[in-house]
């Protein structure tokens, strides 16, 4: 049986909350040399970035500005931190 790692996320206001994974996922999500919290960064960044781009591009009706520009600047760290965009790592684009 796999056991647990724990993973403590903490915001900019000081509170914290803690994540279960099974042992080793992190492990097999990373590549060569890059260490665990680096890719529960990448995994958080990611997940954010396609959230706010459903929210602003996916949904009924029109999104209202600061949405778009939230999504705008999530996109923009996305590639800042992958070297591509999140249209080319989704496969469309926005």
């Amino acid at each position: 049986m796999v056991g647990t790692e724990t993973y403590t996320i903490t915001g900019p206001d000081g509170d914290s909350d803690e994540v279960d994974l099974p042992e080793g996922l992190v492990d097999m999500l990373a590549e060569q040399g890059e260490n665990p919290s680096e890719v529960i960064s990448d995994v958080v960044l990611q997940a954010f970035a396609q959230q706010a781009h459903a929210i602003a591009h996916h949904s009924e009706g029109d999104a209202p500005q600061d949405v778009l520009d939230i999504n705008e600047k999530a996109e923009e760290l996305f590639e800042e931190r992958f070297g591509q965009s999140l249209s080319d790592a989704m496969g469309h684009s926005h």
